[in-house]
């Protein structure tokens, strides 16, 4: 693996903000090196392919979920808490200015291929990601018996951020962070089990 330089660095933070904001496919490398101020060279010294910097890209923002779930699981007293937490730390990148919805449902978009390693680095994220909920849930569960599916309670809890990341990036509502968090709370109230059905009003 390259070293780390200050070349690498701009290369990696020019490049997440035009992946992000134009899209990967839209971004070829002679305007990443243009616009990091490296030559070609210096490219590929550090990136042997343009597809090598998509997955750094990838595994950058990766790391920063990740830190928001440390910290969020961290600074909580309980496991509820902890998810209440990773929910605002969501929902507070929904109501910003610059969002453009889920890096990474936006590169599974323009990269299909489940057998692509770009596509590969977002299910590897996902898996993670589903992996700390998971863990969480399960404390939360921990006094409602073996019935309990944690395991469902993440997935759900992911679904809900994927639609709450894709409507805050085209929908003009303002009240997504807010039902994305109400969602979030019903699934640490409403306990998933085999054969549990929500009551519906009659």
């Amino acid at each position: 693996m390259p070293a780390r330089s200050e070349a690498r660095e701009r290369l990696l933070a020019t490049a997440s903000g035009l992946f992000y904001g134009e899209g990967i496919r839209a971004v070829g490398v002679d305007r990443l090196v243009s616009e990091a101020q490296v030559t070609r060279a210096t490219f590929y010294r550090h990136f042997p392919s343009k597809e090598d910097l998509v997955v750094a890209y990838l595994r950058a923002a990766d790391e920063q979920v990740r830190a928001q779930v440390r910290t969020a699981t961290e600074s909580a007293s309980t496991a509820a808490d902890a998810l209440r937490a990773v929910a605002a730390s969501i929902a507070d990148d929904l109501s910003r200015s610059e969002f453009r919805g889920c890096a990474f449902l936006r590169a599974a978009a323009e990269f299909p291929d489940p057998a692509d390693p770009v596509h590969r680095e977002v299910v590897a994220h996902r898996a993670c990601f589903v992996g700390a909920l998971r863990d969480l849930f399960a404390e939360v569960y921990r006094g409602e018996g073996p019935g309990a599916r944690p395991e469902r309670a993440a997935r759900h809890f992911l679904m809900l951020r994927d639609g709450a990341m894709s409507a805050a990036s085209i929908d003009a509502s303002g009240d997504t962070d807010d039902t994305f968090r109400r969602g979030v709370e019903g699934l640490i109230t409403v306990v998933h089990a085999p054969g549990a059905r929500p009551q519906l009003p009659t």
